[in-house]
């Protein structure tokens, strides 16, 4: 009985009814957030574009049937119609990419050679909305003069006037964030004009080191998410099911039981939790954009510290970040959500319902802007 209080006061009876009363909440909010899923909008149905197929639940299968692939989504829930796809090579609705989000399943080798020829991506978040894994895609080695072109960048003052560049983004991309999310108020405008003379203050006066730069960094950044803080989370039927209290609004991007190092990694609020699904998406999406257009992940400009880790892609997620907590604030503000959309476990750590999941997945598309800020950086890096 996985999330029950153990009452001394409580009979085995009274025990089984609370059970039965989560599974049913369970179920309910399956139920609901797959109809959500299930029922896009007229514009999404006629929409050319195409779309990420995302998948969770246990049980989930990718294989080759009749040179065909076949994808089988996981069970979340009893009574629930298995969710099937069958793509055929060459098929204009192949979705952009595949991502599995904490499933267990199994994928066959043939799978892998035929995600492999279609340029096709599988991408394997796991609960913390951590990347695990990237598959399928076809990887090419770094250009070499592009790898050079890295390189010397770093050493020379381009290095500095494109890390100011991605700052100056990041800035820009919060002010439309915080305008366009929240309601106005004092704190907002307060916030807003303060970023924005951080922002004409780069414009007019470069700063001379990446610390300087990190140091503006991490004021924009306590302002911007400060404004979070009392924003309003509704939620239903929270007397028979409570919550915790700090639940009721947004907060801060912090967690209370991460590391100094780490302090996001595993989150104890809803939200926190759904932007760090959000942020595997935006890492997957940018890394996908680096390999393909021959750059070396590794090589970075603000992130050139961290050993075997891929720098760049963390440069570049950057100004994508305040674009991504736009689309995932901006669907938290139009939801009701309920307690049996989230598990506490014994860690205070915050998981989300696998269909809940799916649905904060599906809102992150930055993978067109991801494209064009690659293109720009390449351009900023070789220019004199």
């Amino acid at each position: 009985m996985d999330g029950l209080i153990c009452d001394p006061g409580l009979n085995a009876e009274s025990l089984l009814y609370r059970h039965q009363e989560i599974s049913a909440s369970w179920l309910d909010r399956s139920v609901y957030w797959q109809q959500k899923a299930e029922n896009p909008s007229r514009r999404d149905r006629h929409a050319s574009v195409r779309k990420p197929l995302i998948l969770s639940g246990h049980g989930v299968k990718l294989r080759i049937d009749r040179g065909t692939l076949l994808v089988q989504n996981g069970f979340t829930h009893y009574p629930q119609k298995r969710e099937t796809w069958r793509f055929f090579s060459g098929d204009w609705r192949l979705p952009s990419r595949i991502i599995v989000l904490d499933v267990d399943g199994s994928i066959s080798f043939d799978v892998l050679s035929w995600l492999s020829r279609h340029d096709l991506p599988l991408i394997h978040l796991n609960w913390l909305g951590e990347v695990v894994n990237v598959v399928g895609a076809t990887p090419s080695a770094a250009n070499p003069t592009l790898r050079n072109a890295q390189l010397a960048a770093a050493e020379a003052e381009r290095n500095l006037r494109i890390a100011q560049g991605l700052l100056t983004e990041k800035i820009g991309a919060s002010i439309e964030t915080l305008r366009s999310v929240f309601p106005q108020s004092d704190a907002v405008d307060q916030t807003v004009s303060n970023l924005r003379q951080r922002l004409s203050g780069l414009k007019e006066n470069p700063l001379p080191s990446i610390a300087a730069l990190l140091g503006i960094e991490g004021a924009v950044a306590q302002a911007y998410f400060g404004c979070w803080a009392n924003a309003e989370v509704q939620w239903t039927n929270t007397q028979k099911q409570p919550i915790p209290d700090e639940w009721r609004c947004i907060g801060r991007r912090t967690s209370k039981i991460s590391t100094k190092a780490k302090p996001n990694r595993n989150a104890t609020h809803p939200v926190n939790a759904m932007l760090n699904y959000a942020y595997g998406v935006l890492e997957t999406q940018v890394r996908t954009e680096i390999i393909a257009a021959g750059l070396d992940p590794m090589i970075g400009i603000f992130h050139g510290g961290y050993r075997e880790k891929l720098s760049l892609v963390y440069d570049l997620m950057e100004p994508l970040r305040p674009i991504v907590d736009r689309q995932v604030l901006a669907f938290v503000r139009k939801q009701v959500f309920s307690s049996a959309d989230f598990t506490l476990l014994d860690t205070g750590v915050c998981r989300l319902h696998p269909q809940l999941a799916r649905q904060v997945v599906s809102v992150v598309s930055v993978a067109d802007k991801a494209e064009l800020l690659v293109q720009a950086f390449i351009k900023d890096m070789k220019a004199r």
